[in-house]
């Protein structure tokens, strides 16, 4: 298979490293378990715009679930075990693994992650971007 790289125009210069993050995000895609929203929380007075990330994981205890960020990916893993003393008539809720990673952008920080009702949430800041000019001297060799 043949990918077409949409980045490789000679006005975007350093940006291999986005096309990398793409196409990592583009193979982490999963099987939609467990669904999950992402909400923008807009900024009020100093506190910076918040990213919510609230993963429904119903039937997961808090000692069950592991939110780790490895570099510039989050990582959520859910482990249940079996429990080899009950006996199921109907059994439509399966003991599931799951594992859910989200790709970063440079200087998002993990606020914290918060578990209430089945559903875990996950904090993340994103900075306010700075403007910055700066002039660039130019050298004369004649």
């Amino acid at each position: 298979m043949v990918r077409a790289v949409g980045l490789n125009s000679p006005l975007l210069l350093g940006f291999d490293a986005i096309e990398r993050a793409l196409d990592k995000a583009s193979k982490t895609a999963s099987d939609g378990y467990p669904p999950y929203n992402i909400e923008r929380i807009a900024s009020s007075g100093n506190s910076p715009e918040i990213l919510r990330i609230t993963i429904a994981v119903a039937g997961f205890g808090q000692d069950q679930i592991e939110v780790t960020q490895e570099e510039n990916q989050l990582f959520v893993r859910g482990r249940q075990q079996e429990d080899k003393t009950r006996e199921f008539l109907h059994r439509g809720i399966a003991a599931r693994q799951f594992q859910r990673s989200f790709l970063l952008a440079e200087g998002i920080e993990v606020l914290g992650a918060e578990l209430a009702n089945g559903l875990l949430s996950i904090d993340l800041a994103r900075p306010r971007p700075e403007r910055t000019v700066k002039k660039i001297n130019i050298l004369a060799r004649d």
